[in-house]
């Protein structure tokens, strides 16, 4: 009895509670990807046009990913005041939309509506910082599962929140906003003084291989349920009380992974603690320190004067080249001939600050291989509502929830498969990004060409890609420039989506889609003579129907998602050398 209360402390403190934690606090930080559900009701309630419906969207890219304040704070704040400054703004945010739509609020302007969803969404980034930043430091060694597993639950959280929404069945559509103010806001108040860094590092265990399996397990099996939850209510149709039975499953499945921690601290003896570095291990000086250090001097310097030529050479005359090149410079320097110099600021695989790494060019490469494929993505999920409206299809939350599960699996799988490639053939994690971006390259050419079933393969490629992004980016991001100061750099690739967004969404997709809505309204409004014309309403004369309304703009995002598979590429060959030495591993 009196080990109890040990038993408890050791709980609280134990990474994967605070984990799984973390995982409920993602499980409800990604209320942005509802946006394709709550924005009909905007549209409906407000009387916008879809140019407006796009300007929100943009609004709420821009809370969702403009982290830089949360990615500061985080390195000054203890990590329970980061969650709460995100819940006041997602109370805040989207509780003065809902009192607008509920017409509680006299109508607002646009630009203030605008100003509620950046407010209330930007919340999410206080969340995604405090679960990313707490659990890369408690598991330094999984860095992709980690990161795979926390993003995948805020990817699959439109998904939780519209299954909770449809088993309490509110009276309006309006009711998913307010839901969407006050539900996340419950949860992470409940999990903010646990979801912390706890010394991870410290508590490695032989079964955390077992641990991170039944966490998989966990996540298709939770991925899997949705699914035919969803295909359930498209096709059978299921009465309230089955809504209900379902919802608590959901939760239920949602809730099975803290048996890890419990089993762990409670069912499990004390083992000897076994320690995992937070960084990569800095390579052995204590015997010919300087002849080492001047060594890898030389080998910058070598790749400063070697001609560019060089590159293009065969493999075994390039070796011999920049074998010589390395003699002389060897040479010149015990003569006294060049003065040997080390680099200033750090190098790939040790810690960055933000200004260090905005220099770099693989960073911005990084950044903007995000901006072309992660911004499609986000373009497509911000308009799927109308998207699915102009097929013909009147329930979009179908959709939504459909995008949001692949979304997950993205993530999940992005995270194992980038970590896998890494493990077994030592690529660099960037060689899993080209890969995604060319799924989705083909899911948006699928859609542009009206292919059967466009709309399903389609949202499930868009997802998967999307989501297995947010997946691999940030832990390559660890990897090339450190944990020190995670948060900023983090904060700071999430503006690559609404910065395509704002091109792809607010610029090119509205204006194609609103191009073809007035082309058919003025088709439409001649009825059989002048005399019978009726004046068409706002409203009608900006509805387009029929995929020609963005195949288009797919046809373009395909090839854009093309582009950022060679910037990727560009980032592997770079990288390769530094990945071999972090990872002990060659290609060969």
């Amino acid at each position: 009895m009196e080990q109890i209360p040990e038993k408890l402390k050791a709980l609280v403190n134990n990474r994967w509670l605070v984990f799984v934690c973390a995982m409920w606090v993602q499980s409800c930080a990604g209320v942005g990807y509802l946006f394709g559900s709550i924005s009909p009701v905007i549209k409906s309630a407000m009387g916008y046009n879809q140019r407006q419906i796009a300007i929100l969207g943009v609004a709420k890219d821009l809370g969702d990913s403009i982290g830089f304040v949360a990615g500061s704070l985080c390195e000054i704040l203890p990590i329970w005041v980061i969650l709460l400054i995100g819940v006041v703004q997602n109370f805040v945010g989207y509780g003065l939309v809902w009192l607008v739509i509920a017409n509680i609020l006299p109508d607002l302007p646009l630009w203030v509506l605008c100003v509620a969803i950046f407010v209330g969404t930007n919340g999410e980034t206080y969340y995604n910082t405090a679960a990313l930043v707490s659990c890369v430091q408690n598991f330094p060694k999984s860095r992709g599962p980690v990161v795979g597993i926390l993003k995948g639950f805020a990817g699959l959280s439109g998904a939780i929140l519209t299954q909770v929404y449809t088993m309490i069945n509110f009276p309006n559509e309006a009711a998913l906003i307010f839901m969407v103010a006050v539900g996340p806001s419950i949860v992470v108040i409940a999990l903010m003084f646990i979801v912390r860094p706890v010394g991870g590092h410290k508590q490695v265990r032989p079964s955390d291989g077992s641990s991170f399996l039944f966490t998989y397990s966990v996540c298709l099996i939770l991925a899997a349920y949705l699914l035919g939850v969803l295909v359930l209510e498209d096709i059978v149709g299921i009465n309230q009380t089955l809504v209900t039975l379902l919802g608590v499953l959901l939760i239920i499945l949602i809730l099975l992974p803290v048996i890890i921690p419990i089993l762990l601290v409670f069912a499990s003896e004390p083992s000897p603690p076994v320690e995992e570095n937070l960084l990569p291990k800095p390579e052995k000086q204590e015997s010919g320190s300087f002849e080492q250090n001047e060594n890898e001097v030389i080998l910058s310097e070598v790749e400063d004067e070697k001609p560019p030529e060089v590159d293009s050479l065969p493999a075994l005359e390039r070796q011999k080249r920049i074998a010589q090149l390395q003699a002389k410079l060897f040479q010149a320097a015990a003569e006294g001939a060049v003065r040997v110099k080390r680099k200033r600021g750090p190098r790939r695989g040790e810690d960055f600050t933000l200004l260090q790494a905005l220099i770099k060019a693989d960073f911005w490469l990084m950044f903007f291989s995000l901006v072309l494929a992660a911004g499609s993505g986000l373009t497509v999920i911000d308009n799927l509502g109308q998207i699915c409206q102009s097929l013909g299809y009147s329930d979009t939350s179908i959709f939504v929830s459909m995008v949001s599960i692949f979304n997950f699996l993205g993530r999940v799988g992005g995270g194992y498969f980038s970590e896998t490639i890494i493990r077994k053939y030592a690529f660099p994690r960037p060689v899993a990004m080209a890969v995604v971006q060319v799924i989705m390259a083909f899911g948006l050419l699928y859609y542009a060409l009206g292919g059967p079933g466009q709309i399903y393969v389609t949202t499930v490629l868009t997802g998967l890609g999307y989501g297995a992004h947010w997946a691999i980016v940030p832990a390559s991001a660890s990897e090339l420039f450190g944990l020190k100061s995670f948060g900023a750099l983090y904060n700071f690739l999430t503006l690559a989506s609404p910065a395509g967004s704002l091109i792809f969404s607010g610029v090119i997709a509205s204006g194609i889609y609103d191009h073809y809505a007035e082309k058919q309204a003025s088709l439409r409004q001649p009825v059989s003579g002048s005399l019978l014309s009726i004046p068409l309403r706002d409203d009608d004369s900006l509805t387009c129907e029929g995929s020609i309304c963005y195949s288009l703009t797919c046809a373009l995002m395909s090839g854009l998602c093309l582009v950022a598979m060679v910037l990727s590429l560009i980032v592997v060959y770079r990288t390769r050398s530094v990945y071999a030495q972090l990872y002990g591993k060659s290609r060969n």
